[in-house]
């Protein structure tokens, strides 16, 4: 472990579509991982079909379960810039930094490396700017990575949680994990105190101070049942832990968050309005894990706005039940302020 700096998880493309089991509330299928009807509290199965680069549904990604006409939808992740992917790779857990001792793991600086890796400390008390070209450096020329110049890493947009967070309600991800019934299907909560990465309560979350490392992340059901797997190949640290900032934005406003102006629009997702039904130019913004999910395994959703701009996820290790991977709130992007919100990684071939 100590000869390793970052690990990665594949996302290969693919489309969506969300069902409703009685023709209002579109809360998932019920399929063959639940043993009750789909609620906001217990969501079901988000149907999910893996496909090419040549395929870009534009469904409503919406459908009845009766009707059995499903409309896909490839989330906005698999679109970069002009290019189409087909796939996406992310940071197995919370950005750690080159020296994880120092105060907040790291801090509000520029001069060290990104590290991905588990029980270490996440890198905390950086601002959105500070997250986003530390996340660049590794594109460097002579990176201490070996990354050659074909592959691109940046901090993670909000549409690309969307996209983990979706895969993760599949066949593919924790729910179609036969290990785990009831109410375990949701991702365990990291509920360490300090911040340490990989780690598990061994429950969802809970409003309770019972802090630490309960389970480390290699430990069968208690420790993996905190990935988005269920199983140890999956991502790590989407609920609880640290705070993470994502690159979302409401309307290009910098706020504290550290720029001098909006980097390229390809690094993030941007929206018109506060209302989560019509942040994306008056319509929802699908895959985003924004108004389709809302509230889903009773996780907070708060948008952004005018006075708090940027976007964090998965919430902090003292939340109560509302934290969880489809918690998401409204932030400055200021590190000082929110002192243990990190970032968390993509990586584009």
């Amino acid at each position: 472990m100590n000869d390793i700096e970052t690990m990665w998880v594949w996302i290969p493309r693919y489309s969506y579509s969300i069902a409703s089991e009685d023709g209002t509330n579109y809360y998932g299928r019920k399929g063959c991982y639940l043993e009750s009807e789909p609620t906001q509290e217990l969501p079901g199965e988000i149907d999910v079909r893996f496909v090419s680069t040549e395929i870009k549904d534009r469904g409503n990604a919406k459908y009845v379960t009766t009707t059995g006409v499903r409309e896909y939808y490839t989330p906005d992740a698999f679109t970069f810039g002009d290019e189409e992917l087909s796939e996406i790779w992310v940071g197995k857990f919370e950005t750690s930094s080159s020296n994880p001792d120092a105060e907040y793991g790291g801090g509000n600086t520029t001069e060290l490396d990104t590290m991905i890796k588990p029980n270490v400390t996440s890198w905390r008390n950086i601002n959105i700017s500070n997250g986003f070209n530390v996340s660049l450096k590794m594109n460097d020329e002579g990176n201490r990575y070996g990354f050659s110049s074909t592959i691109d890493t940046h901090m993670m947009k909000n549409s690309e949680w969307g996209a983990v967070a979706y895969l993760s309600q599949s066949r593919y991800g924790k729910l179609g994990n036969v290990d785990f019934t009831g109410k375990d299907k949701e991702i365990y909560q990291n509920k360490s105190n300090l911040i340490i990465t990989g780690c598990s309560y061994g429950a969802p979350s809970k409003g309770n101070t019972d802090y630490g490392c309960q389970y480390t992340y290699d430990i069968d059901i208690n420790g993996t049942g905190a990935s988005t797997t269920g199983n140890i190949y999956g991502i790590y640290d989407m609920s609880g832990g640290a705070w993470e900032y994502v690159m979302g934005n409401y309307n290009d406003i910098i706020a504290s968050s550290g720029f001098t102006e909006m980097p390229d629009i390809k690094y993030y997702d941007k929206y018109t309005s506060s209302d989560i039904f019509t942040a994306c130019n008056g319509k929802e913004c699908l895959s985003y894990g924004l108004s389709e999910t809302a509230g889903w395994y009773r996780d907070s959703a708060v948008m952004s706005d005018v006075n708090n701009p940027w976007v964090a996820y998965g919430s902090y290790y003292n939340s109560d039940s509302s934290s969880g991977i489809f918690h998401f709130y409204k932030t400055t992007g200021n590190g000082s302020v929110n002192k243990d919100a990190s970032f968390r990684l993509t990586l584009i071939i």
